[in-house]
C-alpha cells in the first residue's frame, strides 16, 4: 500500500458521523500528492512509444509530481527526459518554490499568464507530449489502483474526493466497478469553480462569490464532465460545493480533534462530508476523505 489509511473517530464524532471515518493520506505519497498515482503511468506509457520530451501546465501538485518522477528517472538513466513546466501568475508561492528547487537543465519552470495555452503550443510545434490528466486515459489506471487500496477498509461505503477535472473520481469509479464494489463517490468543488458539482448542488450554491482558498481546483471546462456525472450518479454519490468558510471550518475541526493541519485543497473532502451530513445523508459503512496534498 502506497499511502496510509488512518482512522479518525474523534473527528467523526464532532461532525456527527456515526460510522468510522478514514483519511487516505495521499499527501504522504512519495511524489507528495495523489497526482503521483497518475503521472508516472502516463509518462511510462509515452516512454514505451519512444517519447522523451514532456510539457505540463499545473497549479502545483501535478508539476511537482511529474518533476520529481522525471528527476529520479534521469538520475538512473543515460538518456535523459525533459520536462517544461508552465505555471500561472497566481500560483501559490510555496508550491512554486518547491518546484523551482528541483528544476535543472532538463526540468524548466516558466511562470506565465496563459500556462495551458503555452503547453498546447509547445506540444503542437515541438513534438512535446502534453501531460494532461483530463484527456489521457492512462491517468485513470493509477486511480484504479488507488481504489484497490481503499477496498482494504472494512465495510467501505463512501469516498469524498476534492475535484478539478474529475479524473480521480472517474478512475476510482472504474476501479470499484472492476472489483464489483458499490461505493458512493462524492466529489467536492469550490464556490469559484464547480462545473461538475453544479450538476448536483442547488443553484444557490453554484454562484461564484469568492476566490477559493482551494487553489488547486482550476479546471473550468471539465472535459470529462458527462462521464464523471454519470459515474457519480451510478455510484449513488453526489457533488458538493464548498465555500471558504466551510473549508476553514473543516481545517479547524481536523486540527482540533486530530492535530492534523490540512491544506485547503485537502480540506475540501472534509467540508464535503460535513455538507452531506448537514443535508441528512446517511452512510451504512466507513467513509473516506481523500487527503490529496497541498
Amino acid at each position: 500500500m502506497l499511502t496510509p489509511q488512518t482512522k479518525h473517530l474523534r473527528l467523526a464524532k464532532i461532525i456527527g458521523l456515526n460510522q468510522p471515518l478514514y483519511f487516505k493520506r495521499e499527501d504522504l505519497h512519495p511524489l507528495h500528492s495523489h497526482k503521483g498515482r497518475s503521472l508516472p503511468i502516463m509518462i511510462d506509457r509515452h516512454l514505451q512509444k519512444g517519447m522523451s520530451n514532456f510539457v505540463i501546465s499545473s497549479s502545483g501538485n501535478a508539476a511537482f509530481a511529474s518533476a520529481l518522477y522525471i528527476k529520479k528517472y534521469n538520475q538512473k538513466h543515460k538518456n535523459k527526459l525533459t520536462l517544461q513546466i508552465f505555471v500561472g501568475e497566481k500560483i501559490d508561492a510555496s508550491k512554486l518554490k518547491k518546484i523551482k528547487k528541483i528544476a535543472d537543465e532538463n526540468i524548466i519552470v516558466t511562470q506565465i499568464k496563459n500556462p495551458k495555452q503555452s503547453a498546447f503550443q509547445l506540444q503542437k510545434n515541438r513534438q512535446f507530449i502534453y501531460l494532461r490528466q483530463s484527456t489521457d486515459d492512462n491517468a485513470l489506471i493509477g486511480y484504479e489502483i488507488l481504489a484497490k487500496e481503499l477496498c482494504k477498509i472494512k465495510n467501505l461505503a463512501a469516498v469524498f474526493v476534492p475535484t478539478s477535472s474529475g479524473t480521480t473520481a472517474l478512475g476510482l469509479y472504474q476501479g470499484f466497478k472492476k472489483l464489483k464494489k458499490q461505493i458512493q463517490i462524492h466529489i467536492v468543488q469550490t464556490s469559484t469553480i464547480h462545473p461538475i458539482a453544479e450538476n448536483f448542488s442547488p443553484p444557490k450554491e453554484s454562484v461564484q462569490t469568492e476566490i477559493s482558498l482551494a487553489n488547486a481546483i482550476v479546471d473550468k471546462v471539465a472535459l470529462r464532465k458527462p462521464t464523471v456525472v454519470t459515474a457519480i450518479k451510478n455510484s449513488g454519490g453526489w457533488g458538493w460545493v464548498a465555500s471558504n468558510q466551510e473549508i476553514k471550518e473543516a481545517i479547524q475541526a481536523t486540527s482540533k480533534t486530530e492535530k492534523i493541519k490540512l491544506s485547503p485543497n485537502s480540506a475540501l473532502a472534509v467540508a464535503g462530508l460535513q455538507k452531506a451530513l448537514k443535508n441528512n445523508w446517511n452512510f451504512n459503512g466507513a467513509v473516506v476523505c481523500l487527503i490529496t496534498g497541498q
